[in-house]
């Protein structure tokens, strides 16, 4: 079994390979294009967002290997985001201003994504946000191909109620932006699915001591726990909670972040039971998640490496941005992005495509039950990929509307 430690020194190991662009396969007449890729090499975050980083810069060496771009090879130019909002900032202004790259595969966290996000607006460059996220955001600088509430959310909860029988949620996460936004929408679906919410608790980001926590879970009566807790708490959390007797059968954690890469971290035993909804997990039983798995061990090294969501789509997103690209037939950064939407790619975890209106991503939800080899068993499919509304918590709002084609023209009218 993989534990932590272990898991820090593959993970490190890794990291060494993707600060090295990858220039590979035909050799190139023209200059290559220049992209950056930033992530976190250093601070709490860089164990997952180095990982993040490896996969754009896979699909960038497998791209290269195909014959690039336009005939061009393609070059990632990695920064540094050091876990820090503030640094974050800087670094996507020297990508940008100084490097003069225009598009941009980065950020994991949804602060890192708005620090930097006035900065893409202001020079025109191009986002690609590969997290799962809150929602509530319509950028026509960034395309987000993680999953968002609706995708996550919309059929979890539901489903909690009807299949498992649960109607008393304890809500636990991270104070952080993408917790609160989703206890929100959470709050709004367990009310018409026809339970109730009696707890809505947050303990700080890399909090550790989980004991009155959980105690506060045990005597709330709480026949579940929704948990949006995200980074390292993950770990603390799932072992206190078995620690202190709480069983996955009766009182299943059902969660929002916790992935493959937790999993590994904290011993799969701490997890057996309970649940998660993403639209991608390792264990999807595909020739091409076979093959993507495959790959990315052997591009980092390390047979034992783990595949998750953000993985999947930062790997996906690099594809999308290059059928766009060809499809515009130059490097315009506007063109890029009128190109980009309603486009398509055959990713590990199934079909994706880039909605015309809002440049999020359509994908197919699902929900997993970890199992005791820490992988998981998918329990529910949704038939077809769905349809991203990013503002679905309001229904057909103001901000709603505005999150089209149409409102993001106006937009850039008015200035």
């Amino acid at each position: 079994m993989l534990n932590r430690r272990n898991f820090l020194k593959t993970t490190a190991a890794a990291s060494v390979v993707m600060t090295t662009p990858a220039i590979i396969g035909r050799a190139f007449a023209s200059d290559p294009i220049r992209v950056g890729a930033l992530y976190s090499q250093t601070g709490g975050l860089s164990v997952v967002e180095k990982l993040l980083a490896n996969a754009v810069q896979m699909a960038a060496s497998e791209i290269n290997a195909a014959g690039g771009v336009l005939g061009r090879p393609i070059e990632v130019v990695v920064e540094d985001g050091a876990s820090d909002p503030k640094t974050f900032s800087e670094k996507a202004s020297s990508l940008i201003v100084k490097n003069k790259i225009d598009t941009v595969f980065g950020c994991h966290t949804s602060a890192s994504r708005k620090a930097v996000l006035p900065i893409f607006e202001r020079r025109n460059a191009t986002l690609f946000y590969q997290t799962h996220y809150e929602g509530f955001e319509c950028s026509r600088n960034v395309v987000y191909s993680g999953a968002i509430p609706n995708q996550q959310l919309g059929k979890y909860i539901p489903w909690i109620v009807e299949t498992l029988g649960k109607k008393k949620f304890f809500i636990v996460g991270s104070n952080h932006v993408y917790p609160r936004e989703m206890a929100k929408v959470s709050k709004k679906l367990i009310e018409a699915s026809g339970a109730e919410w009696v707890a809505d608790e947050y303990l700080e980001l890399g909090h550790s001591e989980w004991a009155v926590m959980v105690n506060k879970i045990k005597e709330s009566g709480a026949d579940v726990v929704l948990s949006n807790v995200v980074g390292d708490s993950i770990i603390a959390f799932y072992r206190e909670f078995k620690n202190q007797g709480l069983s996955h059968e009766t009182i299943p954690i059902c969660a929002t972040v916790t992935s493959e890469i937790e999993i590994a971290a904290m011993g799969a035993e701490y997890a057996a039971g309970s649940y998660m909804s993403v639209p991608y997990f390792m264990s999807i039983d595909t020739p091409a998640n076979h093959t993507f798995i495959d790959n990315f061990r052997k591009f980092t090294n390390d047979p034992k490496a783990v595949t998750y969501h953000s993985l999947e789509a930062a790997y996906f997103q690099v594809f999308l941005w290059k059928q766009a690209v060809e499809k515009a037939g130059n490097l315009d950064p506007q063109g890029m992005r009128d190109a980009i939407r309603g486009q398509s790619y055959d990713a590990p975890g199934g079909k994706v495509t880039i909605d015309a209106d809002n440049l999020h991503c359509w994908m197919t939800p699902r929900i997993g039950q970890w199992q005791a080899d820490g992988q998981s068993k998918v329990v529910r499919e949704e038939p077809a990929p769905l349809k991203p509304l990013p503002y679905s918590a309001y229904g057909e709002t103001e901000d709603n509307l505005f999150c089209t084609a149409k409102g993001l023209d106006q937009a850039k009218l008015k200035g």
